[in-house]
């Protein structure tokens, strides 16, 4: 089974980055046996126009740009987002660190994220 992880990061090395402030999500597959790749970078409007408040069509918007991913990972994500992302079947995380610890954190939990 292959795990499709979103990440949100800025440089590519850190989750770094709040859901809605996001321009860009990482795409990550994982392998049942731990190891993972890298498939893509997927560019996005950030949904979130001031405290608290966001943009319902770019939440939207993002929500679908990931929605074959099973797992999204970020350092912050509101309570709004967070339901849509549920509701769109995935799962929200956050993990504020390295890529690569949230990833191997994941792996070693994949009865968890099916």
């Amino acid at each position: 089974m292959t795990l499709r992880v979103a990440v949100a990061s800025s440089d590519g090395k850190f989750v770094n980055q709040h859901f809605g402030k996001a321009t860009k999500f990482l795409i990550f597959d994982i392998e049942a046996e731990g190891k993972f790749e890298f498939v893509e970078v997927r560019n996005t409007a950030p949904s979130c126009v001031s405290y608290q408040q966001h943009d319902e069509e770019e939440l939207i918007d993002t929500v679908d740009l990931l929605k074959d991913s099973r797992v999204v990972v970020v350092s912050q994500i509101g309570p709004g987002a967070s339901q849509r992302v549920i509701d769109a079947n995935m799962i929200p995380l956050m993990y504020p660190g390295f890529i690569e610890e949230a990833l191997n954190e994941i792996s070693l939990n994949l009865d968890k994220f099916e």
